[in-house]
């Protein structure tokens, strides 16, 4: 985050940027390298994972309801990874943005984007795998794929009419020599954003996160308790495995990515408000830089959802390596064969060896 103002000292600009006012400073030398290494290897992972998840997802057509999510929550992840090289140059540049104000916008729109509609489609995928456990009958005969379709159209409109006042507020600023691309605002309507952002997150993380927690919480009392008249090995002990690997996987990822950076940037947006110690504020900035690339490491753990929560995605990805082990192998005893059956070709009769 870029909240700054120039300040009227003489000091080394680049480990220090002036806050609020001019008595106190945020050492920020450690994102520098912390933020360009980190999200080198989130472009890198993300764009290598998310478009191999496409590409399996095409191929995998006619999709079901989960795959449907699954698909967009994957797009949503390769578009923001596409937009990392900018952030990257830009921490890697100590903090100077030469790609003009609507390349800003876009980056800072994009995080936000796939931060948000990624809560919502494992929110979607949560609900739909309850209702598969809960009330599988509804599931069957309400729940089709074109229902997901529509359900997942809705998600991108709402979470772009929610970002458009974000688009409003990111701009760009200069420091001394150097344009600041700011995640949030400038220091005037910083107090404006707080307020947005702190109705964005109720909308759009704390409901979904609820919804989520209760959702894992019937299933979780449904997988427990025996059917009557079945035995324990027929009640879909598979079905059972997959339920429990999505839950693992996605509360991985909400405390991994989401619980800590959203934690952690209330405690800053709060603090800067209230004009805190100085000192304070610089530990709370360094909380919430350190966790901020963490909030991007779900574009690499949710393909791991897709491995472990959807079948055919497995199915695919298992028959596709079997496929090239096999072409890749076969290649070389063939010409073996070949050169074996030249040989025999070649030799003279059974009989004529053994007299």
């Amino acid at each position: 985050m870029e909240n700054v103002i120039s300040s009227p000292r003489t000091f080394n600009q680049s480990a220090r940027t002036s806050v609020f006012n001019s008595s106190c400073y945020f050492e920020e030398d450690f994102k520098y390298i912390l933020l360009p290494v980190s999200y080198s290897l989130v472009f890198v992972f993300g764009f290598v994972l998310n478009a191999t998840a496409l590409w399996i997802f095409l191929k995998m057509r006619p999709w079901n309801t989960s795959t449907v999510y699954m698909f967009h929550l994957a797009l949503s992840d390769f578009l923001y990874v596409l937009s990392l090289p900018t952030l990257i140059y830009y921490y890697a540049n100590r903090s100077h943005w030469p790609f003009g104000v609507a390349t800003c916008k876009a980056a800072r729109f994009l995080f936000y984007a796939n931060l948000y509609c990624s809560i919502l489609f494992l929110t979607c995928i949560s609900v739909h795998r309850y209702l598969g456990i809960c009330h599988p009958i509804k599931a069957l005969t309400l729940v089709k794929s074109r229902h997901a379709h529509l359900v997942c159209g809705m998600v991108w409109v709402l979470v772009t009419i929610c970002l458009v006042p974000n688009i409003i507020f990111v701009t760009t600023s200069r420091r001394n020599n150097d344009t600041l691309c700011h995640d949030t605002t400038n220091q005037e309507a910083f107090k404006q954003y707080v307020d947005y952002s702190s109705v964005l997150m109720v909308l759009l993380f704390v409901i979904p996160f609820l919804v989520i927690v209760v959702c894992y919480y019937l299933m979780a009392r449904a997988l427990c308790q025996p059917r009557l008249g079945v035995s324990a090995s027929q009640q879909g002990a598979a079905s059972r495995q997959k339920s429990i690997k999505l839950i693992i996987v996605v509360l991985v990822v909400f405390a991994v990515s989401f619980l800590p950076f959203h934690i952690t940037r209330t405690l800053y947006y709060t603090s800067r408000v209230l004009e805190l110690n100085c000192e304070f504020l610089n530990i709370v900035n360094f909380t919430y830089k350190i966790t901020r690339p963490l909030a991007s490491v779900n574009s690499c753990i949710d393909p791991i959802l897709y491995f472990m929560a959807g079948d055919h995605y497995r199915s695919k990805i298992m028959s596709y390596l079997t496929i090239k082990r096999r072409a890749t192998s076969s290649q070389t005893p063939l010409n073996n064969n070949q050169g074996i059956a030249m040989v025999y070709k070649n030799s003279p009769p059974r009989e004529e060896i053994d007299k």
